[in-house]
């Protein structure tokens, strides 16, 4: 026998004053009732959320001990190695958080490594996000705000890696302060307003320290809030089976389940990067030393989500400099301009229109709840496959005078090479990834129509050998017989009308580009049109489970 148990008093008597008062009682049954898809790569939206609060409550330890001033001082802390040398305010106060504030160094390497991961989680859930078509209507808008979180979170962790005023923190800005003059007309006063002057200047470390703790957090966190706002009033997309539709979500309920597994993994997030902090080095200033305009060391490299920047820089070409004929010449320096941020730029605006320029093509105006197989649409799929390799080639061009050194290649041949997979890379990759989704199309259309091998030979009265093949799971099958016919409004509008007369929309050069990349984005696709599902009740010969 059951018995019905009670709130204790004293939260009975909390729950009903705030109730009383604001009217949240309905409010909260509904959303603690609200149901989450279940599935491994939703949490990658959860890692960087969790990593961004571990790096707000670090952040606040360091800011207690950090001096963004640039005022030159003479070191007499506790590491010998770097006493009675010079240096600035912001480098001296970092190795004192490092080996005199108990903790110190730890809570610096837990921050290090959170930003680190918190832009690395940030870049697989936009991953996830864009090959599953879960940026599609509704969900444009939290798309362009998941872009600016990215973009954001890169630009906020090469001013937390300047701060400490180390060598190659220094290094890191003496490149920014590169590409800001590159930019016409402008750059030079952004540089002097910046820096307060000419490189290295005296006001660069107090006001990137006033952006990286104030401004730019600030507008993270209003955009992460309004970005789980819009993902709560929406519902979150989940993956095509029984009883999913665009209307109905099968998953766990907010409380208890999804609430007690989202705080174990936080604390599960936060043992790794602990444990990272712990045993593996990251950033180790007092190793490199304070920064000086006159110094430099050989294999410096960026954190990894800068390495792509790196590397446009080192290998675009120089001979693309020109100078407009004003007064005694303007220099256009494209050798910084454009790698520095014309690819960046190509970055950010391409995923920022990627939703809106799909839309036009397909003609899609649907709301879409149930995220695609990446299979399933191929040549969306090709494209982020194109774009990664794109990325990856400019990452390794970051390092390629490790590349040089350890594989014992001349420097410049390195560099041709990059020039060359530039290119090359992103179309082989393209091709190949549009392959591997058509031959994973046919597979499934082709375990739908005649089931799965079973491994099971059995012996014909005429003495033939066959494989038995047995139906799929009523899961699977659901699955397989989900799949998204891929068209195009476009596509379907006639060419001419009943008398002969050109359609205006296919006449003119707008329409006629966008009925080409229709017929780009939507030829090739496997149909499983007249395709039913295998039954188990009879057997198939290995030679007839062919394409039909």
């Amino acid at each position: 026998m059951s018995k019905t148990t009670q709130a204790p008093k004293a939260l009975r008597g909390v729950g009903n004053f705030i109730d009383d008062r604001f009217h949240l009682a309905k409010t909260g049954e509904k959303n603690l009732r609200k149901v989450f898809p279940n599935h491994w790569s939703f949490m990658l939206g959860e890692i960087a959320l969790y990593s961004f609060i571990i790096l707000l409550v670090t952040g606040v330890f360091l800011t207690l001990w950090f001096k963004p001033s640039m005022l030159e001082v003479v070191y007499d802390g506790s590491y010998e190695r770097l006493q009675g040398v010079p240096m600035s305010e912001a480098f001296a106060s970092t190795l004192h958080i490092d080996f005199d504030v108990r903790g110190g160094f730890l809570v610096r390497q837990i921050h290090h490594w959170a930003a680190l991961i918190f832009v690395a989680s940030l870049v697989v859930h936009m991953l996830r996000v864009f090959f599953t078509g879960a940026f599609r209507k509704p969900r444009e808008i939290n798309w362009l705000i998941g872009v600016a979180i990215f973009s954001l979170a890169m630009v906020e962790g090469l001013f937390g890696y300047s701060l400490p005023d180390d060598l190659p923190s220094g290094m890191g800005v003496r490149i920014l302060q590169g590409v800001m003059l590159a930019i016409p007309l402008v750059g030079s006063y952004i540089s002097m307003f910046l820096f307060g002057g000419e490189f290295p200047g005296e006001d660069i470390i107090t006001r990137l320290y006033m952006l990286h703790v104030l401004l730019l957090p600030a507008i993270l966190l209003a955009l992460i809030v309004a970005h789980f706002m819009i993902l709560w009033h929406q519902k979150h997309t989940q993956y095509p089976g029984q009883g999913r539709t665009d209307k109905t979500v099968v998953g766990t309920p907010m409380f208890p389940a999804f609430a007690v597994k989202a705080g174990g993994f936080f604390f599960f997030t936060f043992a790794v990067i602990a444990g990272l902090s712990a045993f593996v080095q990251i950033n180790p200033i007092h190793l490199f030393g304070p920064f000086s305009p006159t110094s430099i060391t050989s294999g410096l490299q960026p954190d990894w989500y800068m390495g792509f920047m790196e590397g446009s820089l080192r290998i675009f070409p120089n001979s693309l400099d020109f100078t407009i004929p004003i007064g005694q010449g303007y220099p256009i320096v494209t050798a910084v301009l454009v790698p520095g941020l014309g690819v960046m730029g190509l970055l950010f605006g391409a995923l920022a229109a990627w939703p809106f320029i799909e839309q036009w093509i397909t003609g899609d105006k649907r709301a879409h709840n149930v995220a695609d197989r990446p299979r399933n649409a191929p040549t969306r799929t090709a494209l982020g496959v194109g774009g990664i390799v794109f990325y990856g080639v400019l990452w390794l061009a970051g390092s390629n005078d490790i590349l040089s050194e350890t594989f014992s290649i001349e420097l410049y041949v390195t560099t041709y090479i990059f020039r060359v997979l530039i290119f090359v890379g992103p179309v082989l990759g393209y091709i190949i990834a549009k392959r591997i989704c058509l031959g994973l199309q046919r597979r499934d259309r082709e375990t739908l129509e005649h089931g799965y091998e079973s491994g099971i030979i059995q012996q014909l009265p005429s003495g033939e050998f066959i494989e038995v093949h047995k139906e799929s799971s009523a899961e699977t099958t659901h699955v397989l017989e989900s799949k998204p016919v891929i068209t195009s409004t476009a596509l379907e509008e006639p060419e001419t009308d009943d008398n002969g007369v050109e359609n205006p929309n296919t006449r003119k050069g707008m329409g006629r580009f966008r009925r080409a990349l229709a017929h780009w984005y939507t030829k090739d696709n496997v149909s499983f049109d007249g395709v039913e599902a295998h039954t188990g009740h009879h057997l198939h010969h290995g030679a007839e489970n062919k394409d039909h």
